[in-house]
């Protein structure tokens, strides 16, 4: 299989980072927004759940664009979108425009999520594509990690608009960088299909059971999540009236977790199976809400025993959705493009549905999190045991995608 040059990963590190940057910096000032414009909690929390919407809708768009057209323009179409989004957000003088501004940067910013995985299954061969991707992920974490606290210290000092004129600055020095310096690495374009033609090619991906099972596994981890963040702000904020930069500070300790866990892979990958660092990692998710609801169970709910146990969560988060996001996005490397997209698909389809149905409860409720977070991991358990049912008759954890890719 012919490999293109490489391109740099700081700067697919920076493209993916977009997206999960503009989702977190923002979280800390929901609270506000109630009063800020006189709306509901339900209507504030649409700012999170149509982003989420708008990022799994996007990335089904991205795929088979730059499949067609390569990954290159897509991108920085992509990242176009985002940078005049932000800006209609900081200048919004209402909660309906700013819920459809943060739908518009949603789409803008998943491009670099679909089209950063779909360049390193491009340039590098399978475990090569691991340890990158693990890598980009890894780094990416620093966007979540950084962007809670820098959101909350910012909403304090200047104002909850001041976040989104950050991101305006942060867009435009990713487009820049990527135009002058982002190689095409997807030179066998495919044709564009019809409507009938991408069903056809997404029914095809979801009929193969490695393909559907390592996705739900990517996106019932992902929802496990998506839950703590829907109510955790609010928690922090209302029940233990603590202001939104400490909610910050210890978010710092959730991505540190998460980005330790990316980091073993990578380090790791070559030398310990795959598939065991994948199922530690399920185990680490499903232990964490066990051990917060411990906690609940003697009485204690504190920012510690929220966070704490939430850290084993995203260690165990880093270290599975590497590799199952990566045997996926590898199961037909002719349409890494679209496959990536799907995947990021149903990742954000079942975080958008886990934020909302955790918005149906009790704001802020920690039993309604740590049952909501423990039933997507064990559903997350079970997508893994499906996927493996497939993998053990296919060869392992890469299966089908394993035998299209030869080292490069």
């Amino acid at each position: 299989m012919t490999r293109y040059p490489k391109p740099s990963v700081p700067l697919l590190v920076a493209a993916t980072a977009t997206g999960p940057l503009a989702l977190n910096i923002f979280v800390p000032s929901m609270p506000g927004m109630e009063r800020v414009f006189d709306a509901s909690h339900a209507t504030v929390q649409l700012t999170l759940s149509l982003y989420l919407i708008g990022v799994a809708l996007g990335q089904l768009l991205y795929g088979p664009l730059s499949d067609r057209w390569g990954r290159r323009p897509v991108l920085l179409a992509g990242l176009g979108l985002y940078v005049a989004a932000s800006l209609a957000c900081a200048l919004a003088p209402s909660i309906g425009l700013l819920v459809l501004g943060r739908a518009a940067q949603a789409v803008g910013g998943c491009a670099g999520m679909v089209i950063a995985r779909a360049i390193v299954r491009d340039a590098w061969s399978r475990e090569e594509a691991t340890r990158v991707l693990a890598l980009v992920i890894a780094g990416m974490a620093i966007a979540p990690m950084v962007a809670p606290a820098l959101g909350g210290f910012l909403d304090e000092w200047f104002g909850w608009r001041a976040g989104f004129l950050l991101l305006v600055g942060f867009g435009g020095l990713v487009w820049a960088a990527a135009l002058r310096g982002l190689p095409e690495t997807h030179r066998d374009l495919t044709p564009l299909p019809g409507p009938t033609a991408l069903w056809q090619a997404y029914r095809a991906l979801l009929g193969r059971r490695l393909f559907l099972g390592y996705s739900l596994v990517v996106g019932w981890m992902t929802g496990g999540f998506f839950v703590f963040l829907a109510g955790a702000a609010h928690a922090m904020s209302v029940t233990l009236h603590r202001p939104p930069s400490e909610y910050g500070l210890y978010f710092v300790l959730l991505s540190a977790g998460y980005m330790g866990g990316n980091m073993a892979v990578s380090r790791l990958a070559g030398r310990v199976r795959l598939e065991a660092l994948a199922f530690a990692g399920l185990l680490l998710s499903v232990a964490g809400p066990l051990v917060i609801g411990g906690f609940l169970a003697a009485g204690h709910f504190s920012p510690a025993s929220l966070f704490l146990p939430t850290v084993l969560l995203c260690v165990g988060n880093g270290l599975t959705i590497p590799v199952a996001m990566t045997a996926a996005v590898g199961v037909d490397l002719r349409l890494a493009g679209t496959a990536s997209g799907l995947v990021g698909f149903v990742q954000m389809g079942i975080g958008a549905a886990a934020s909302a149905a955790t918005g149906l409860f009790e704001p802020g409720d920690p039993v309604v999190m740590a049952a909501g977070m423990l039933l997507t991991n064990l559903a997350a358990l079970a997508a893994w045991a499906y996927a493996r049912g497939g993998g053990r008759r296919k060869g392992g954890p890469a299966g089908e995608g394993e035998s299209a890719v030869r080292p490069a």
